[in-house]
C-alpha cells in the first residue's frame, strides 16, 4: 500500500502580488560598468588568466560554460550574464531551480526574494499562485514539446505566453505515438490531464512579462544559447503548488542534463566556471565528464586540457592547482566542491570572491576595460 501523501489541493494559495519582496530588479540590478570592489591582487591575476583562457577557447570554438547558484541572479547580475552571452564569451549557462525562479519572477513582476523565516511561520512560504502555476505549466508544455527545463521557462518569458492545445489533439497524439514514441504519448496524456484538472482554456494563454529584458533565460532562448536548469525534487517553491507535475520536471530536467553533458564533451581546451554552487555544479559536472571521457576513450582520445575556475565566498589558502588535494587534517579538505573539481583532471583554480565582483571583473577584462 502506498504511503499517505500530503494533499496540495487543500493549500490556501495566495497571489504573488500579495507577497512582500526584498529585491527589485530595476533598482537593484548591477550595470556592467560598475567596478568590482573587493578583489585581491592574486584574485585579479587569476581573473586575467581566466579571461585569456576564455579568449583562447572561443578562438578554437570550444565550450565556455558558466554554472552558478541562485544568488548570482538575485544579486542583480543579469546584465553581465546577458552581455557575456551577447558578446559570445560564454556558450552555456546553467543554474539550479531557484535561479530559474528568481529570473522568472524578475521578468514577470520586477521583484523577487521573500522573507523565508516570516512566511514559513505564517504557513505561506512558497505558496504563491503565479510562480507555482506558470512555471509548472510551462514545464508541462515544454515536456510535451521536448524542451529542456530552462528552455521551457525561457520560451514562456520571451514569447510572453503559452500555447494550450485542444485535449482532443493531445489524446490523438498519445494514441498514434503510443508505440513509436511512448515518451511523447505520456507527455501528451500528462498535458491533457493538467488542462482538464485546472479547466484551462484552449488557445494562446497570454502571460505578460514587462521586465523580460532583465531575464537571462529569455535572452538565452532568443539567441539559441543553452541555459539549462538542474533542479532537485522538493528544493524549490514550485513544488508547493498543486500544478506541480513530477513527470514534467523529470522530462525537462533530463533534457537539460544531456544538453549540459553535450557541452562538457566539448571542453578540451575549453573553460568551466562554477560560481557559488556547492552541490549542483560539481555533481552534474563529474557525471557529465565521466560520460564524455567514456566516448572520447572509445575514440582513442581523452579530455585533459580543460580549465576550471571555482568561485565562492569560503576562505581557502590552499593552492589546489599547485598542491592538489589537501590532507584530511587540513580544513581545505572539507571544501567538498573544490575536492570534486580537483579530481576532474585538467587545470583547476579556486578564487575566494563575491560573485558580483568576480563577474564584473571578468567581463571588464574580456572587453579590455581593466
Amino acid at each position: 500500500m502506498p504511503y499517505p501523501k500530503f494533499d496540495r489541493n487543500l493549500l490556501d494559495v495566495k497571489h504573488l502580488a500579495n507577497r512582500k519582496n526584498k529585491v527589485y530588479i530595476e533598482k537593484d540590478h548591477i550595470p556592467v560598468t560598475e567596478l568590482p570592489k573587493n578583489l585581491s591582487e592574486n584574485g585579479i591575476q587569476l581573473i586575467d588568466k581566466t579571461a585569456e583562457r576564455i579568449k583562447k577557447a572561443r578562438s578554437l570554438n570550444r565550450s565556455v560554460m558558466l554554472t552558478f547558484g541562485a544568488h548570482t541572479i538575485k544579486n542583480g547580475m543579469a546584465p553581465t550574464l546577458i552581455a557575456l552571452l551577447k558578446e559570445d564569451w560564454v556558450t552555456h549557462l546553467a543554474t539550479n531551480g531557484a535561479g530559474i525562479i528568481h529570473d522568472w519572477e524578475f521578468a514577470y513582476q520586477g521583484k523577487s526574494s521573500e522573507d523565508v523565516r516570516e512566511n514559513v511561520d505564517l504557513g505561506q512560504f512558497g505558496i504563491w499562485d503565479d510562480t507555482g502555476f506558470y512555471i509548472n505549466l510551462a514545464l508541462v508544455a515544454g515536456a510535451f514539446e521536448g524542451l529542456g527545463y530552462g528552455e521551457s521557462i525561457g520560451k514562456m518569458i520571451y514569447t510572453e505566453g503559452l500555447d494550450i492545445p485542444e485535449t482532443s489533439f493531445l489524446y490523438e497524439t498519445a494514441k498514434t505515438k503510443m508505440e513509436s514514441e511512448p515518451a511523447l504519448a505520456a507527455a501528451a496524456i500528462d498535458f491533457a490531464g493538467v488542462i482538464n484538472h485546472f479547466n484551462l482554456k484552449q488557445g494562446w494563454m497570454k502571460i505578460p512579462h514587462p521586465f523580460k529584458h532583465y531575464s537571462v533565460q529569455a535572452n538565452a532562448y532568443e539567441m539559441k544559447i543553452p541555459f539549462t536548469g538542474h533542479p532537485m525534487f522538493g528544493h524549490d517553491i514550485i513544488y508547493n503548488h498543486p500544478m506541480n507535475h513530477g513527470a514534467a520536471i523529470g522530462r525537462t530536467a533530463e533534457n537539460d542534463f544531456l544538453t549540459f553533458a553535450k557541452s562538457v564533451s566539448k571542453l578540451e581546451d575549453g573553460v568551466y566556471l562554477s560560481i557559488g554552487s556547492a552541490v549542483m555544479s560539481p555533481m552534474i559536472f563529474e557525471k557529465s565528464l565521466s560520460m564524455s571521457q567514456n566516448i572520447e576513450i572509445q575514440r582513442g582520445n581523452h579530455i585533459d586540457r580543460h580549465f576550471m575556475l571555482i568561485v565562492d565566498l569560503a576562505e581557502s589558502d590552499w593552492d589546489w592547482a599547485k598542491d592538489g588535494e589537501p590532507p584530511i587534517d587540513n580544513p581545505a579538505y572539507y571544501l567538498r566542491y573544490c575536492k570534486t573539481f580537483n579530481r576532474m583532471g585538467g587545470e583547476m583554480h579556486y578564487l575566494t570572491a563575491d560573485n558580483r565582483d568576480f563577474l564584473l571583473a571578468l567581463y571588464q577584462q574580456l572587453v579590455g576595460n581593466l
